[in-house]
């Protein structure tokens, strides 16, 4: 972390020299090891690893931003001039500018957040073990005719953020990871599925036995699948795919959809946006989770935040700019890469569970489709129209029917997220946790 610190706090000396009025920088180093298994032998093994940089410049108000995998002292000092004749060239912006020194984060490293795992990082081949046990539990579940592949990984990445206004600070994040693909029938009958978990800590994962089944019965589950009947019928998003949903409600709260006014939502601050009793929080400082952070990308302590409470639309989702714009206060969300300029961001979504599962959930669908996989999107940031490609169950009288493909699903967000039933289901350790969600209102487009 200290080469780290000293390559970001170069950068903006670098920039200093060079012109700038205001600067910061990033470096990371980063690592990654993935292994792939087919048919019982090693099919593809990926190791990449380096330490990249990146600075964004003010002068003016105007910016600049570039990054270089190139730390020597000669490529800072032309990185830094790089990034102030970019600047130069580019449009004014009079919301542009770094946070006050008393915005600071106090809080410059992660801890008590449990973010990266200090063991020995695994081995190829015990990486290579674990994506062959998960392919064997797979190809176990009887209809299972292959698996299409078998994956085991793991990452670390370690990042300094400094800026010319006095921030510094910095904190590690690690990933492992265990996924599997399967599939059933042949030629025109195939049908897949999947299934795959990541986790900060290798041992909070499930065991590749647990994934590989999982997969594996996923897919069976599919066999012999028709398209649905078309017409307007209630239907629940899965778990899997529920969190997609939540997506472009968070899409719509994005301060700079909001500001263009791009947004479907953007009259809608104080109104009613989900069901009542229904609140959709963030919380950047859970322990051991994937989104969290200690402060964003211009060095503000994040929070916690209620963006929808009890169905009310309490607030947009802010960086410096674009709370500037909107004549608001940042809401700590700024996320940035090494060579692009801060946006809104969110992390560590939760959304309020129902009280009762999935299956009873279903039982009062009475008819319509579970969907758990989704593919194309046609969606209209502005209106809230919606249309996906499809594929699940079907469910008749209350029970599942028969597995469901190539449908379309349609709708408007606006009136598809004010009715909403929770399950009680959603899965721990994701960076959504939202449940299973059932709409109303909704047109399938099937046979």
């Amino acid at each position: 972390m200290n080469d780290l610190q000293n390559l970001a706090e170069a950068l903006i000396d670098a920039a200093r020299k060079a012109g700038a009025d205001q600067s910061d920088a990033m470096a990371v180093d980063a690592r990654a090891t993935g292994i792939d298994v087919r048919d019982g032998t090693l099919e593809n093994a990926e190791r990449a690893e380096g330490v990249e940089i990146g600075l964004r410049v003010l002068v003016g108000g105007r910016q600049g931003a570039v990054s270089s995998s190139d730390h020597s002292r000669d490529a800072i000092a032309a990185m830094a001039e790089r990034a102030v004749a970019m600047a130069r060239a580019a449009p004014v912006d009079d919301w542009l500018g770094l946070a006050d020194p008393e915005q600071l984060s106090p809080r410059r490293d992660a801890a008590g957040l449990d973010l990266h795992d200090d063991a020995l990082e695994p081995e190829p081949a015990h990486l290579q073990d674990l994506a062959l046990r998960a392919e064997a539990a797979a190809l176990s579940v009887a209809g299972i005719s292959q698996v299409e592949s078998a994956n085991a990984s793991c990452s670390s990445k370690r990042l300094w953020l400094a800026a010319s206004n006095g921030f510094s600070g910095g904190y590690g994040r690690s990933s492992h990871a265990i996924s599997a693909v399967a599939i059933t029938g042949e030629g025109t009958r195939m049908e897949r599925d999947y299934a795959g978990e990541g986790r900060i800590f290798a041992a909070d994962l499930p065991t590749p036995e647990e994934i590989g089944l999982l997969a594996g019965e996923r897919t069976v589950a599919r066999a012999g699948a028709k398209k649905p009947p078309t017409g307007a019928f209630p239907i629940l998003f899965d778990r899997r795919v529920s969190a997609s949903l939540i997506g472009h409600l968070l899409a719509a709260v994005n301060g700079s959809a909001v500001a263009r006014g791009a947004s479907w939502l953007r009259r809608d601050l104080g109104e009613q946006v989900l069901p009542q009793g229904m609140t959709l929080s963030e919380d950047p400082l859970r322990p051991r989770h994937p989104a969290s952070r200690p402060f964003d990308g211009e060095g503000l302590a994040t929070y916690g935040r209620d963006i929808v409470a009890d169905g009310i639309l309490q607030g947009w989702t802010l960086d410096l700019a674009t709370a500037r714009k909107l004549g608001m206060d940042s809401t700590a969300s700024a996320v940035r890469g090494l060579a692009s300029a801060p946006s809104p961001g969110h992390s560590n979504i939760l959304l309020t569970p129902g009280d009762r599962d999935q299956q009873a959930l279903i039982r009062d669908m009475g008819r319509g489709l579970i969907v758990t996989s989704m593919l194309g999107a046609s969606i209209n940031g502005t209106t809230g129209d919606y249309s996906r490609g499809a594929a699940g169950f079907w469910v008749e009288n209350g029970q599942i029917a028969w597995p469901v493909n190539e449908c379309t699903i349609a709708g408007n967000l606006r009136q598809m997220l004010m009715t909403p039933i929770a399950a009680n289901d959603a899965l721990p350790w994701r960076a959504f946790e939202v449940p299973s969600l059932l709409v109303e209102g909704m047109t399938v487009a099937g046979a």
